[in-house]
């Protein structure tokens, strides 16, 4: 159990670096896109970056759902990005990333590239962990000849 929470801890983190990274590398597009006029009123800054914060935790903390071994892997990734999305996309509205005059059609663009996103950063992981335990487990065959 301490291991398992040792590990959401550090995907939480880590979740939480990512969103707050690309909170950044995003305003710092936009501030380019705007001619260095790009601002924000109202507390803005500080609710988006807040916001960047949850969203990481909604992706880090649902990552606990890959420890459970019961469960088929189709559907942990449906829970993780489910959990993950839907928060992502309450806090979108919430501080304005999808703004009142969204539309249904860029609802829609919006909302595939989020999924695009959250899927190519959790093929990634996947990736990684994939060959850290192949790794493992050929350095235990090599140990056991």
């Amino acid at each position: 159990m301490k291991n398992v929470i040792k590990e959401v801890l550090k995907s939480t983190v880590i979740s939480i670096s990512m969103a707050l990274t690309i909170f950044c590398l995003i305003g710092m597009a936009f501030d380019i896109a705007f001619g260095g006029n790009f601002s924000l009123t109202d507390y803005g800054y500080t609710k988006m970056a807040l916001g960047s914060i949850l969203v990481g935790l909604g992706f880090g903390i649902p990552t606990i759902v890959y420890h459970k071994e019961s469960i088929p892997t189709p559907v942990k990734v449906i829970i993780h990005m489910g959990i993950g999305c839907a928060i992502y996309t309450a806090v979108a509205f919430a501080v304005g990333w999808f703004g009142a005059s969204t539309n249904l059609v860029q609802g829609i663009i919006i909302a595939a590239i989020q999924l695009a996103v959250a899927f190519v950063i959790w093929f990634c992981f996947m990736r990684y962990y994939s060959r850290e335990a192949r790794k493992m487990n050929d350095k235990i065959q090599s140990m056991k000849k």
